[in-house]
Order: structure tokens, then C-alpha cells, then sequence
């Protein structure tokens, strides 16, 4: 079949060869010059509008972008049995079996020559500093400082910063924090001026907006990706800080500490996290946006350390249930579960079951948006706290502390939300809400001896053996204390009731549906 078609190819193409040869002494003998040419297509091009490149961006700004190597002293890991980490096995040897004889032999022998080594100067492996970590980092002035991620440099005694040309310097730290995952590193160019860029205006980032990472990502130096804004304001669940900005850029381990430029080649974000089920870019980036950071890098250079306002309460957010057992108009603002003692917040006599609605006058949005304004003040500062307080508004004024250092940055003040659990016991009911109560052993409000699983309390997480310390902002001390608080409620028009639950993981409120009628 195969020499059948090549035959009649070659037919075929004979044919074609000679009308051409006709056509062309046709054309000879009438005197028309001959103009035979090949008919074959031209190569596609297509008019259409062109995106502009990122190149110009790249160009400006790349010489800024370092690649961070941090290194660290890492010693051999040994038992105190075991110097030379033959392992502990061989000491249960029989005294006579050869394997524990030779080993014993190289033991000996190796203490020698290390021995011997480490008289003639050379340097013994212990505390070599090895390399433990790369990282991306960006010069924010022309003498040398530059700034990456607290998690970046936390493990490490030593920092050489490579520039995009190849050149290694090394850097000193000058400060972190690991609240915000921001680090400060500064390198002597001896009297070289480095380029450095700007910080962009969070205010002026829009969802939707080009932006371009630049990193070392795999450890892989100058690499360039591009997205876009995908979303604002994110909350990863890293700290009480949270306000990240999340881009579609390819960023990947090795991008940390690396930034993210808008098209005029500022700074909008520094690339900290990703969420990735396997490890590599899905197209979901979280950067530390440019306001926070500018903030924190100017403290970290001027002191070293980062000095937040403290206001020194426990809080939580308010839902609509909360919103409507106080009386209040939307879910919004934080939720007082109690001030701690000497704290700033007690003093000016803030109390548990208020709610903070604004700080100097500027509405609070959540506990995670009252966190980020008190901490970005000074400490010392006085600030106009308004609260909502027995359905009133009401106001305070507030000296801010200083949070302490040595606060747990995920669970402590301003900073956190109460948790759960506990235990049992059983005695009388208040049937609506699905609980059973009895005298609690302290003779401090009223014991939960059980909870219907199938209610309203059970849903929010109430259990047996906690306890109901007060009921819209009123102590009890019993079930009639209770009853009383709940029916002045249903009088006033409520459908719901604030119980503050006292556990032994702390305080917090819950608002539970109380029946009309």
C-alpha cells in the first residue's frame, strides 16, 4: 500500500514538473517574461494588542533583591557513651566478641588522632558553623541595611547575604520580631552604596493589582514571578498580627523574607507564608503588607526591638448571638472576658462584658483589628477606648503599657481568645436552656452538672463542670439567680442571654436563646 501512494506521487509530481516546463515555453515563444514563484503561506502574525512586559520592573529593581544564607553552629550529635557515634549497641557485646574488641580498638584510635589534630591548631568539627537555612532579602538604604524573615534568621549564628552579581558579604543581625516574622540584617560594603527600594502605600493596593516577587526560591537566586493581588486583610491563623496580603505569584521555600513590587517598584508585601498540600506553589502567597513592615523595620533599626502599646484584656469577637443578648446593633468590636490584674485596661476601669466599639474614635472591626491599633502604639500613649457597656455607649481614657516580651504572642491579653473543657456532677434543671445546675464547690457562681446534647448550649461547646459565673453582665450565685436575670431580659425585648463560662482553661461568653413568654 505504502509503494502504491509513493508511485503515484511520483506521477504526480512528474505531471506537475512538466506543464510547468509547458507554461514556461508557452511563455517564451509569445514573448511574456516568464515569472513562475513558490505560492507558500506566509508565517502567522497577529495583530493584537500586547501586555506589557515586566521586564523594566525586573531591570530596576533586581540589584536590591539578595539571597540570604544563614548559618549555624551545629554540633555532632553524641551520647555521653558515645563520642564517636559508633552506637550504644556495641557496650552489650560480650567482652569477647570481636566486633566489640575491634570497635573499642577505633574508638582509641580516633580520640588519638583527634587528640593530635587538635594540638597542631587545626580546628576540631565541633561548633563548625555549617549552613542551616537560604532565605530572600531586599536593601531598604543605600549604607547597607536590608530587611527578611524573623523565621529566616531565628535559628542562625551567622549571615552571608549574595548579591545578584554572585558577590558574598557577611551581615550582622540588628534585630527580629517574630510578632510580625520581620528581621533586620545589615552588611558593610565598605563605603560601597547599595540600590534600595521604597515601601509602597498600602492605602493605594487594590485587589486585582500587578504585582512581581523577586527571590531565591530552592535556593535557585534572581528568580522573577509575576501575579496579582488576590485578596486583602488575610488571617492565617500565624499571630494576633495577622493582616496579610495574599498574591497569585508563584512563591515558593527560598522566597521568605523576599519581596513583592507593584509596577512602579515599590515594595507592596513581603512573602512570608504559602498554603500548599504539597510543598511547592499552588498560586496562594501571604506577604507581610508594606505599612506593618515599614513600622516594625524602623523600631528594629533605630532600638533592636519592637515596643507595643498594652492594653492588658482578654477578649473575643462579638457574634450576632453575643450582639443580640447586649443589645447591640451589628456583630462588631471585641469582647472583654476580663481585664487582667494591674493591667492598663483594669486601671481605667475597664470590666468584663464590655465591649470595645472604637479606639480614638476609629470604629474596632474585631479583636484581631483592636490587637494590631493597641499594639502599633506607643507605650505611654493615651488613647479614648469607647465601650458598650449594660446597652450604653460609654468612654474611657487609657495610659498604655508595654506588652510584655515574654507574652505568648498566640495567647495572651489582646492577643487571644478563651478556649474550652472539663467535668461533671447533677442536680437541678433550667429546662429551656438545656442545663443542669447545682451550687459550684467555691460557692462562686453556679456549677454546670449537665448539658442536653441536643440544645443551644451543647451547639456552643458548654460541658458539664464548668461553671455560669454571670448571666448579662450579672453575678450569680444560683438558679434562681439565673431565672430572674433571664425573665428581666425576655421584658426588655431580648431573645438571647450572655452566660460568661468559667473553665479551667478560662473565662469566655456564650449567648444562649431564651425563650419569650
Amino acid at each position: 500500500m505504502f509503494r502504491n501512494i509513493k508511485d503515484a506521487l511520483s506521477r504526480s509530481t512528474a505531471m506537475k514538473a512538466s506543464v510547468v516546463a509547458g507554461l514556461a515555453v508557452a511563455a517564451l515563444a509569445t514573448g511574456v517574461p516568464a515569472q513562475i514563484s513558490s505560492s507558500y503561506a506566509d508565517a502567522v502574525n497577529v495583530q493584537a494588542p500586547q501586555v506589557p512586559s515586566f521586564a523594566n520592573v525586573v531591570d530596576a529593581v533586581s540589584p536590591a533583591v539578595v539571597s540570604v544564607r544563614v548559618e549555624s553552629r551545629v554540633n555532632p550529635v553524641a551520647d555521653e557513651d558515645d563520642s564517636f557515634g559508633l552506637g550504644r549497641g556495641f557496650d552489650e557485646l560480650p567482652d569477647d566478641h570481636p566486633l566489640k574488641k575491634f570497635f573499642k580498638q577505633f574508638e582509641q584510635q580516633q580520640g588519638h588522632n583527634q587528640q593530635q589534630g587538635q594540638q597542631k591548631g587545626q580546628p576540631d568539627n565541633k561548633g563548625r558553623l555549617r549552613p542551616v537555612a537560604q532565605g530572600s532579602g531586599f536593601f531598604i538604604s543605600e549604607d547597607g541595611y536590608l530587611v527578611t524573615n524573623n523565621h529566616v534568621v531565628s535559628d542562625g549564628a551567622a549571615f552571608v547575604v549574595i548579591l545578584n552579581d554572585g558577590t558574598e558579604l557577611d551581615a550582622k543581625l540588628i534585630g527580629k520580631d517574630p510578632r510580625t516574622d520581620l528581621a533586620v540584617l545589615k552588611v558593610d560594603g565598605k563605603g560601597k552604596k547599595f540600590t534600595y527600594v521604597n515601601w509602597a502605600d498600602d492605602d493605594k493596593v487594590r485587589v486585582g493589582d500587578w504585582v512581581v516577587a523577586v527571590g531565591n526560591p530552592f535556593g535557585l537566586g534572581g528568580t522573577v514571578t509575576a501575579g496579582i493581588v488576590s485578596a486583602r486583610g488575610r488571617d492565617i491563623g500565624s499571630g494576633p498580627y495577622d493582616d496579610f496580603i495574599q498574591v497569585d505569584a508563584a512563591v515558593n521555600r527560598g522566597n521568605s523574607g523576599g519581596p513583592t513590587f507593584n509596577l512602579n517598584g515599590q515594595v507592596v508585601g513581603i512573602n512570608t507564608a504559602i498554603f500548599s498540600p504539597s510543598g511547592g506553589s499552588v498560586g496562594i502567597a501571604f506577604a507581610i503588607p508594606a505599612d506593618t513592615a515599614k513600622n516594625v523595620v524602623t523600631d528594629l533599626i533605630k532600638s533592636g526591638t519592637v515596643s507595643r502599646g498594652w492594653l492588658g484584656v482578654q477578649i473575643q469577637p462579638v457574634t450576632k448571638d453575643i450582639a443580640e443578648s447586649l443589645g447591640l446593633s451589628e456583630a462588631s468590636g471585641a469582647l472583654v472576658v476580663s481585664p487582667q490584674d494591674g493591667s492598663p485596661g483594669q486601671k481605667a476601669g475597664i470590666k468584663n462584658g464590655d465591649v470595645v466599639t472604637a479606639v480614638n474614635g476609629d470604629p474596632v472591626k474585631d479583636p484581631r483589628d483592636l490587637a494590631r491599633r493597641i499594639g502599633a502604639m506607643q507605650p505611654g500613649s493615651k488613647v479614648d477606648v469607647s465601650l458598650w457597656r449594660n446597652g450604653k455607649a460609654q468612654s474611657v481614657t487609657v495610659e498604655l503599657g508595654t506588652l510584655p516580651a515574654d507574652q505568648n504572642q498566640a495567647s495572651n491579653d489582646e492577643n487571644s481568645q478563651p478556649a474550652q473543657p472539663p467535668q461533671p456532677s447533677s442536680e437541678k434543671a433550667l429546662a429551656d436552656l438545656g442545663l443542669t445546675v447545682g451550687p459550684s464547690d467555691d460557692g462562686k457562681g453556679v456549677a454546670i452538672t449537665g448539658v442536653d446534647p441536643d440544645s443551644d448550649a451543647a451547639d456552643k461547646g458548654v460541658k458539664e463542670g464548668e461553671k455560669i459565673t454571670s448571666v448579662n453582665n450579672q453575678q450569680v450565685s444560683n438558679a434562681g439567680d439565673i431565672a430572674k436575670v433571664i425573665d428581666q431580659a425576655k421584658k426588655d425585648g431580648r431573645t438571647r442571654a450572655l452566660f460568661q463560662i468559667q473553665s479551667n482553661d478560662g473565662s469566655r461568653f456564650v449567648a444562649l436563646p431564651i425563650t419569650a413568654g
